[in-house]
This record gives structure tokens, sequence and C-alpha cells, in this order.
């Protein structure tokens, strides 16, 4: 592993996770475990090579860890608890990011998964005393968005489907949540069914 050679913790921090590729590998794994071949699906672009490289130095860092795969049986990555710490970088990174986002995709790769991580980030400080939700479709796929007094959480529908869906581009939803866009010009932008004020419940700062 190359290092800075500086005794000072951010250089410490990106001897560790600085190289290219590293923080999106963590990305996808703040969702849950991924084998193998799901992250490679999930970070277009990179090569084999490199994926295996990095996954290779994240572990001996002690950011990832291996472990068996309940659905395959096989090998599966997963961030180990030092590794989710990372969530606090990532989501003070996400909200750096509104100005470089703001001129949307261009010609970009997209995938509606990265919004899960996108959305906590920019939405967690958010508190709700009653719980509230609605649900987001982009590309096709449909995520439940949830508010409460722990703060916001999203993930795909698993017993219900969402009865607040707002359809539109990862644009404007990302607009919506870094508050570069009200609750009316997204649902002017896209397609709403449902109760606009569950989305707002959702979205609205508070």
């Amino acid at each position: 592993m190359r290092t800075y050679g500086q005794y000072c913790g951010l250089a410490r921090a990106l001897d560790v996770v600085g190289n290219r590729w590293s923080l999106l590998v963590v990305r996808e794994l703040l969702t849950g475990p991924a084998r193998y071949r799901q992250l490679q699906a999930g970070l277009p672009g990179i090569s084999t090579n490199l994926l295996t490289a990095r996954l290779r130095e994240l572990e001996d860092a002690g950011v990832v860890q291996r472990q068996l795969d309940d659905d395959s049986n096989g090998v599966a990555y997963a961030l180990t608890d030092w590794g989710h710490e990372l969530r606090h970088t990532v989501a003070s990174l996400v909200n750096w990011s509104k100005p470089l986002m703001a001129a949307g995709p261009q010609n970009d790769s997209f995938q509606p998964h990265w919004l899960v991580v996108a959305l906590e980030s920019l939405l967690g400080p958010n508190r709700a005393k009653a719980p509230a939700a609605a649900g987001i479709e982009v590309d096709g796929t449909t995520l439940m968005v949830r508010i409460d007094k722990t703060g916001t959480h999203v993930s795909p529908p698993v017993d219900e489907q969402p009865t607040t869906v707002l359809r539109t581009e990862p644009m404007v939803i990302l607009g919506l949540a870094a508050g570069m866009l009200t609750v009316q010009q997204a649902i002017a932008a896209g397609a709403l069914s449902g109760d606009p004020h569950d989305l707002a419940a959702v979205f609205t700062p508070r």
C-alpha cells in the first residue's frame, strides 16, 4: 500500500481509502454485504483486477471483511464495524457535492440503488415525531423513504408497496433532497400517485 508518510490523521486515512474506487466500494457496502459480481455490477467502469486489488487493500486495512453469503453459500464482502464509521465521511462528501451535481448526469452512468446512500446522506439530519413514508421510482426501481425520530431510512420496499410514489428522474430526486427544489417543483417535474403531503413529510426539513 502506498503511503503519504505523514503522521497526520487525514494523511493516514487517505492511505487507506484515498485510492481511486476505494470509497465507491465502501458506498456499495454501506447498504449491506455484497458478492464480488454484485460489486462489479454496481461499479461500472472498474476492471476485475482493480476491484480485486481494492478489496484486498481494504480487507488488509481492516475496513472490509469476508463472510458467508446466505443465498449462495459463497463469499460476500461486508464492512467491519470500523468500516461502517465511514458512513459519516461519505455523507459529508455527498453533501459537499451539491454544486457539482447541479449540472445533471450529462453522460455519466447512474444506478438507482446509489440513491440509498445519497438520500440518507442528504436527509439524514431530518427527524419526525410522527413517522412518515413515501416512495420514489427512478428507472423502474422503487425505493421507500421513511422518516421518524431516529432519522431518514431508505430501502427497497419489503413487506408492502408505498401508497405515495413520485416517479421522476434522479436529478429531480437529488434536487429535492438537497433543498434545491420544492416538493411542488418535484411533483411538476414527475408523476405523483398518492398524497403529496406524504412526500412533503419525508422531504421537508424539520
